[in-house]
Formats: C-alpha cells, structure tokens, sequence
C-alpha cells in the first residue's frame, strides 16, 4: 500500500512538472527561489532605522529620568519633577516595559524576527498601564498640559504603526 501511494505521488508530480520535470528542477537550481536569499525590502530598513533611532530616544528619556541626569531633568518644572519623581514602582516598570520592549521590537524588525510583533504588543500592554497611572489615577494631563497630550498622541499613533507594521512583515 506505501510503495502504491509513493508511486501515485510520482505520478502526479510528473504530471504537474511535465515530462522532463521542469518545475523541480527549476526550483532545486534557481537560487533566487530559495527563502534564504529573500531581500529584505527596501521600507523595512527605513522603518526599522527610524523605529531604532525612535525608541532610543525614549529608552534616554526614561534612562535620564530613573537616573535624574540634571541637565536633562533641568527642562522641567519642581511641580513636574516631583510628579516623575512620585511614581510607584509599578508604573516605573510599566514604562520600563514600554520603553525597552519596543526599542527591542525595532531590532526585532530590523532582523526580520517574528519576536517584534510579541515585543511591540507588549510595550502597547505596559503603555495602558502608564496611561492609566498618567490620566486616570492622576491628574498627569494638566501637569503635562497640551504639548504633552499632543506628544502622547504621537507615541501612541507610532506603537500601534509599529505593532501593525511588524505584524505585516
């Protein structure tokens, strides 16, 4: 019954390959049909580099704040200061979460690793709970003001680009 069965798979190889059997034979031989030699699109390095370069920026912004590099930190307000400054550890982690997973989901995207859309969806998790610490649980919109509601309307309009992006790759 196997050897019968081998057989009919033969046959209608051969049937679909035609008589010399092309079609495998073009597949075994042309190298640009094997997933190894796949280019990488063009888009995917441009995106990858700015969403590298993006989340750098964020991982210095939250490394400087946890740090409390003066010259940074100088930009801000004693009011805004003492809000950074006041976060509970479960929202420092959150936005440590935030911050690192998606720096770590653009190398992902960079490396063509299915990891990206794991790491992008993970920063998007930890970005709710920064929110809900930030706007619900206390008052961080009037402390930012308009400017900060703007720039986290940016950053969140970039996470799900990203997230959605990586998922298409």
């Amino acid at each position: 019954a196997g050897e019968r069965l081998v057989r009919v798979g033969v046959e209608l190889f051969e049937r679909q390959a035609g008589p010399e059997g092309e079609a495998f034979d073009r597949y075994v031989h042309d190298r640009s049909l094997r997933p190894e030699n796949t280019r990488t699109p063009r888009h995917l390095w441009i995106v990858g580099v700015l969403a590298v370069l993006w989340n750098a920026v964020g991982a210095f912004d939250y490394s400087a704040s946890q740090l409390r590099i003066e010259s940074y930190m100088s930009q801000f307000t004693e009011e805004q200061l003492a809000y950074f400054y006041g976060f509970p550890a479960w929202a420092v982690a959150a936005w440590a979460i935030a911050v690192w997973g998606a720096l770590l989901g653009s190398l992902c995207l960079l490396l063509r690793k299915a990891w990206a859309v794991w790491l992008f969806g993970a920063s998007i998790v930890a970005m709710v709970l920064t929110g809900l610490y930030s706007y619900v649980l206390t008052d961080g919109l009037a402390m930012m003001g308009t400017g900060g509601a703007i720039f986290t309307a940016v950053i969140w309009l970039i996470a799900f680009s990203l997230y959605f992006y990586a998922r298409a790759m």
